[in-house]
């Protein structure tokens, strides 16, 4: 039986070892932040953060995250209050549709993790894998660069 903790709390799913990790997360364990996009682990709408690395959830098999932590979009605020890339995605209005903004925002977190002073084509570049297309992507950038200098402009 697979165990894994996901935002902090530690779960068994009964589903089958090969169901997709996003299958769990939005099904038995009930969270919408991760979404389905591609199918494929192309798009990042589905971007999880596995022991604290950005991984697609789609393409994800629940076998191989056996013992790991798993944290969504869900995971990232603290105590009820938003994550300073949360917080910094409102201020800047950085989301338009929000389709895409979970991943979005697990990607920036990880870039956060590594780096927490990014110049801006550090941002791009990390992000570059997050598709959106709603135009946004100025405001995105700017959001993380904001959060990074601790929400100031």
């Amino acid at each position: 039986m697979v165990a894994l903790t996901v935002n902090g709390t530690r779960h068994e799913p009964t589903s089958p070892d090969d169901t997709p990790l996003l299958s769990v997360l939005r099904g038995p364990l009930g969270l919408s932040g991760p979404r389905f996009g591609c199918g494929l682990g192309m798009c990042g709408a589905c971007l999880v953060l596995v022991d604290g690395r950005p991984m697609t959830s789609c393409d994800t098999p629940l076998w191989s995250v056996d013992g790991t932590a798993v944290t969504t979009v869900e995971g990232l605020a603290t105590d009820g209050a938003p994550h300073p890339l949360q917080q910094a995605f409102l201020d800047e209005q950085a989301a338009q549709c929000g389709y895409c903004t979970s991943g979005i925002l697990i990607r920036a977190a990880a870039l956060l993790d590594e780096n927490p002073n990014p110049d801006e084509d550090a941002v791009v570049a990390a992000l570059d894998e997050n598709l959106c297309r709603c135009g946004v992507q100025r405001r995105v950038v700017r959001a993380v660069l904001r959060a990074a200098a601790g929400g100031q402009r």
